[in-house]
């Protein structure tokens, strides 16, 4: 029987298996993880094809059209191929990239991509099956209407990125009324035909293999580097979208801030955990906890290639919408007029030692790991450094931080309800 606890030690490093890394041409690379204890493959396609690409919902209407059949194949029919060799299809569509993931094991990795690749390059935009995307998309809109969440998500990134039309053009109605199959068509060519910016693969693969992806997909490699936005202006306001029928009022206020290339980054993290991104945080203690007024609230940094943004964002009742703002605006002044008890800080220290420890667990964690600062020039010295500033950072760094960056009256407040 045990009287002792065990001792506990901190993390110092992370031992990562850093992925073999191929020139697919002199702006794409294929980042490729072999050290797989298993039969499992992971295959990502990254394109230039995010949702601030193209105007009037033009790349989500596409990204949906991807696999939706050839002149010889139906979506059905190609569905029906992968299915038929146990693999498995994932897309994802963000502000600036568009993912096509491919989950198989590795015996049928060759057969699943040229499927995917025929799909993808023969797409034949049949009317049927963009009549039938745009009406889910309609309807899904239609129903997003309805959501206080959805609102003020959309008005925010309108509101944010205001100096800048791609990034604050937001979806209408009108947008999935009637398709217009030639801009589609052009979309499609200049954004994924020419439009690959990066391949990653996991899977204990032999190199001929990983050699005939290459040359599946590099056809699709843009032809050059890929630019994106930067220098983005916003104004420091509150403004509120009224929605008469709704119980619940959804509150989204932030700012813009940097990523993951500048130098304040880990301690800002440091002081974002403590605000609002773990269960104990300061914001889930006082405004869910101690005073009932949400199920959840939460802060976070969202990263960008050229920028990044602060957001704090939750749901209440609308009769407690400004005592919540009022508590937000407290914790704020709490964190840059007292220094944070050192109990707090090395609760929240090791959490985050925890967490980023847990987050490269298997060669699927750490590819993905390497991915998010390969993206930024930044090499895996940058989770050594974050383990260093996170077991060095005082409370008197955090109230710094806070004084610098928040500052209520700095924030765009969006609301709707």
């Amino acid at each position: 029987m045990r009287t002792k606890q065990p001792e506990t030690k901190q993390v110092d490093h992370i031992s990562f298996v850093k992925p073999q890394i191929f020139d697919v041409t002199p702006d794409v690379k294929l980042l490729w993880m072999k050290e797989v204890p298993n039969e499992t493959v992971r295959l990502d396609l990254f394109f230039d094809a995010g949702i601030t690409r193209g105007n009037k919902s033009i790349p989500a209407i596409v990204h949906s059209l991807l696999l939706s059949g050839t002149n010889q194949l139906s979506s059905v029919e190609i569905h029906e191929q992968i299915d038929a060799l146990g693999g498995f299809l994932d897309t994802d569509i963000s502000f600036e990239t568009a993912v096509v993931s491919i989950y198989c094991l590795r015996e049928h990795i060759r057969p699943i991509s040229k499927i995917v690749e025929n799909a993808i390059q023969n797409l034949a935009f049949r009317e049927t099956e963009v009549e039938d995307v745009l009406r889910s998309m309609r309807q899904q809109f239609a129903v997003n209407q309805q959501k206080v969440k959805y609102i003020a998500q959309q008005q925010f990134r309108k509101h944010l990125f205001a100096s800048n039309a791609e990034y604050s053009t937001i979806s209408e109605e009108s947008d999935y009324e009637e398709g217009n199959i030639m801009t589609y068509k052009k979309y499609w060519k200049e954004h994924y035909l020419e439009g690959l910016t990066r391949i990653t693969l996991v899977g204990d693969l032999e190199q001929d293999e990983v050699d005939a992806l290459i040359d599946l997909f590099g056809k699709w490699a843009v032809d050059g580097k890929v630019k994106h936005a930067g220098g983005f202006k916003f104004q420091a306001e509150q403004i509120s979208f009224p929605k008469e029928d709704a119980v619940q009022c959804a509150l989204r206020m932030g700012r813009f801030l940097f990523h993951k290339s500048h130098p304040d980054y880990i301690d800002f993290q440091v002081l974002n955990t403590i605000l609002g991104d773990y269960f104990g945080s300061r914001l889930m203690s006082n405004i869910r906890e101690d005073k009932g007024y949400t199920y959840g609230i939460g802060s976070g940094m969202m990263d960008m290639h050229e920028t990044g943004y602060f957001v704090i964002v939750t749901e209440v009742g609308k009769e407690v919408l400004a005592p919540t703002m009022d508590e937000i605006s407290y914790e704020l002044k709490r964190l840059q007029d007292e220094p944070v008890p050192e109990d707090e800080l090395d609760l929240v220290k090791n959490y985050m030692l925890g967490q980023l420890l847990k987050s490269a667990d298997g060669p699927y964690a750490m590819l993905d790991m390497f991915n998010s600062v390969d993206m930024y020039d930044l090499t895996l010295e940058f989770y050594d450094d974050a383990i260093r500033k996170i077991k060095q950072i005082t409370p008197a760094r955090i109230q710094e931080l806070a004084k610098q960056y928040l500052n209520f009256e700095d924030f765009l407040i969006v609301t709707a309800g």
